[in-house]
């Protein structure tokens, strides 16, 4: 991988460590050159081994990753396992990050491995109109934050990990929790894979919510390999 912007040959941990240990939430995404988040409503087909690997560090980085219910179900999410190539990178802390994931419904399959194979127990953020018998079982398979009213309460769930010292917050989205994030303004930083791909149809873009004010946002970085750019975009 090679950076475009500014030039020479990135240190990747030294380029996306996060700036000291007050909370910050970054977001990773890929987006289709014309736009689209997902295609046949999967991310994977956008992807590339480079997109994986990045991918795969920013997890190692972090204290916890946050993802919606509807992106785990679509994406078959499974628990985040340590990479040997890690190193380092966790040292002091738990060997991989716990998933954080946003449903109201908790409609999941307690006996999937993201809850029975998690090196470090998955939390599930919810809100207090989740169905009784989901909550319970939720209980006994994971740890849960309830937040809100008829909807969890995201940004008040953030401040609970990082209460919990989860101060290192990655969300891979999906898209509508991410432009929820982004609204609430709690979206510190955003990492964008740009997917050398057209794919045309009617997929969401990497924010999928109502329409808000811009918010300007200062580029960090662009890396290249493969095709695939890279972009760090601050909260500007």
């Amino acid at each position: 991988m090679r950076r475009l912007e500014p030039a020479g040959t990135p240190d990747l941990a030294e380029a996306y460590a996060y700036p000291g240990r007050r909370p910050w939430l970054r977001a990773n995404m890929v987006s289709s050159a014309d736009g689209a988040a997902v295609h046949d409503g999967r991310t994977e087909a956008l992807g590339g081994r480079a997109d994986r690997r990045l991918l795969s560090l920013l997890r190692a980085l972090a204290d916890v990753v946050v993802v919606g219910g509807a992106t785990v179900r679509a994406e078959g999410y499974g628990p985040v396992r340590p990479r040997e190539w890690w190193g380092d990178l966790r040292r002091g802390r738990t060997p991989a990050p716990p998933l954080a994931i946003v449903s109201r419904g908790l409609d999941f399959d307690f006996d999937a491995p993201v809850f029975t194979e998690a090196l470090v127990p998955t939390i599930l953020v919810t809100c207090p109109s989740a169905p009784a018998e989901r909550l319970r079982a939720a209980r006994r398979h994971a740890e849960v934050i309830v937040t809100g009213g008829e909807q969890a309460d995201v940004p008040a769930a953030l401040d609970a990990l990082a209460d919990r010292g989860l101060v290192r917050q990655l969300t891979e989205g999906g898209p509508r929790l991410l432009a929820e994030l982004s609204a609430a303004g709690r979206l510190d930083e955003l990492c964008l894979t740009m997917s050398p791909q057209l794919t045309a149809g009617d997929a969401a873009r990497v924010l999928n919510g109502p329409a808000t004010a811009p918010i300007p946002l200062r580029l960090g970085h662009v890396l290249e390999e493969d095709g695939f750019v890279f972009l760090r975009y601050l909260r500007g």
